[in-house]
């Protein structure tokens, strides 16, 4: 008898430090879950009284299906408007998008990794005419994320390789971009959260 309890005993202790360890860790490790975005609100006076006011806000989830690889999804809502100097409005647009990714992590266990992100979205804009431009896009990002303790992170990335095609409304084709290299305009600095 005193033998099983001591080997029950002995098995709940591992068990804890096994659990321990893998929820007091810091990096990523497979089943960690994170959540990050971005919300903004920017509003611009002109000395001639025009006015532009955006706002924005993306919320972003990923989930590690193993150590190195996480797969997620971001929506995106923003709202743009422009008024001229009588106050009458000349831009006013509504855009959704919608995008999943794939990334891979160089040294997931670890404070410091490197990673590439693979993301594909769908966009649609609505303006003050009401008609609907849509468009989907793909892109590989490379950055890095840094964990400051057990749950947040710093991430830095910039986009080095894009396509995008949009259909405008009432046109017959579309519009096809496709850039490589280093665009200074799109790096990114933000935080995220693992749970």
């Amino acid at each position: 008898m005193k033998k099983l309890l001591l080997f029950i005993f002995l098995i709940s202790i591992f068990g804890t430090v096994q659990a321990q360890e893998k929820k007091d860790h810091n990096g990523f490790m497979k089943g960690d879950k994170y959540i990050s975005g971005m919300i903004g609100y920017n509003t611009v006076s002109n000395s001639d009284n025009s006015k532009n006011k955006k706002f924005e806000v993306s919320p972003r989830f990923g989930y590690f299906i193993n150590d190195f690889v996480a797969v997620g999804g971001r929506l995106g809502y923003s709202q743009s408007t422009s008024k001229n100097a009588s106050g009458n409005k000349i831009a006013d647009n509504t855009a959704f998008t919608v995008e999943a990714f794939g990334r891979y992590y160089l040294l997931p266990g670890s404070k410091f990794s490197l990673f590439g992100e693979l993301g594909v979205g769908f966009g649609s804009i609505k303006n003050i005419d009401k008609k609907r431009n849509n468009g989907i896009n793909a892109g590989l990002t490379p950055g890095l994320s840094y964990f400051i303790n057990q749950h947040f992170a710093f991430e830095f990335a910039i986009g080095v390789l894009s396509y995008e095609t949009v259909k405008r409304n009432g046109a017959d084709g579309s519009t096809d971009s496709f850039s490589v290299g280093v665009d200074l305009e799109n790096i990114s600095f933000g935080f995220i959260y693992k749970f």
